[in-house]
């Protein structure tokens, strides 16, 4: 991905299924781990239109909702 860890930036990772995601962050003490799993529906509809992107907090917290925006 090329981008510094330490950055204070949010890294968000969708498993296979689409339907648990994992937010890495650095908060200048240690790295804290969110993790969240749908128990109906998935994250991710379509694989084919997903890459390694920046977004903005209110498309993060739209995916965290579970809904596409």
């Amino acid at each position: 991905m090329k981008q510094d860890p330490l950055s204070g930036h949010l890294f968000c990772f969708i498993n296979r299924r689409a339907n648990q995601i994992k937010v890495l962050w650095w908060d200048r003490s240690g790295f804290c781990v969110w993790s969240k799993r749908l128990e109906v529906g998935r994250f991710v509809s379509d694989w084919g239109q997903i890459r390694s992107s920046e977004t903005d907090w209110t498309h993060l917290k739209l995916l965290l909702e579970g809904v596409e925006p």
